[in-house]
């Protein structure tokens, strides 16, 4: 059997990816848009909480948002519908965004408003999945997720790597804690656990509690992107 070639495949579409991803970030830069990559488990609130965020910061920035499905285009018609900037992204079957697909999503918003004002802040609305989104670099400027309190305290011990890649964590539907065995201590344990980095935010947004916070949090990392850019802060 010595004769046999042995291809790593996967090694390969990581590389190719990865090469695409550093692109897309360079194009960004040079556009001026701060890209963040949103994941999540499907029903966590991906969609409810950037609409929460987008009415809570669309007078202060020029927001747009890439929906990531498998099928349908009842997210993106719910952000539209919001005010902003929309465009919807399939995926033909595959659980997750690679930076290929980001680079589609990016021309066809170009596309669709060749004259529109330059996106201060993109939200990349992945496909729900906590498993798949977290292996494959999306080009994003930076990556967040969504852990909801009915999914339980345990999952960054039981999916690890989605905890590692993320600049924060969002602690959604805290409205529902009385109804669950979620321990918001022992989650946050959880998280810094497998990512000391990573800032950790409470949230409902159903009621609207964390979302100033969640706000401040990408105004300060929208400055420190453009800072690290060399472009020139507006007040």
């Amino acid at each position: 059997m010595s004769d046999v070639r042995i291809l790593e495949v996967k090694q390969s579409i990581f590389e190719d990816n990865d090469r695409k991803a550093d692109e897309v970030r360079a194009g960004l830069r040079q556009r001026g848009t701060y890209l963040l990559n949103l994941m999540s488990s499907p029903g966590s609130g991906k969609t409810t909480t950037l609409l929460r965020t987008i009415g809570a910061l669309r007078d202060e920035l020029s927001i747009a948002v890439m929906e990531a499905d498998i099928d349908s285009d009842i997210d993106a018609q719910a952000i539209a519908r919001a005010g902003v900037r929309a465009i919807q992204l399939h995926t033909g079957g595959m659980c997750h965004l690679d930076a290929y697909m980001t680079a589609e999503g990016l021309q066809g918003m170009d596309e669709d408003e060749p004259h529109a004002k330059p996106v201060d802040l993109a939200f990349l609305e992945n496909v729900g999945n906590l498993v798949c989104p977290a292996e494959f670099d999306t080009g994003a400027s930076g990556n967040a997720m969504i852990l909801s309190v009915p999914e339980g305290d345990d999952k960054p011990l039981k999916y690890p790597l989605m905890f590692n890649i993320c600049d924060v964590v969002l602690i959604n539907k805290i409205d529902t804690l009385p109804m669950f065995d979620f321990d918001m201590e022992r989650a946050i344990d959880n998280i810094r656990m497998r990512n000391p980095r990573a800032t950790v935010i409470p949230v409902s947004a159903k009621t609207g509690e964390g979302i100033d916070q969640w706000c401040a949090w990408l105004r300060e990392h929208l400055r420190a992107w453009r800072a690290s850019s060399g472009e020139t802060q507006a007040s």
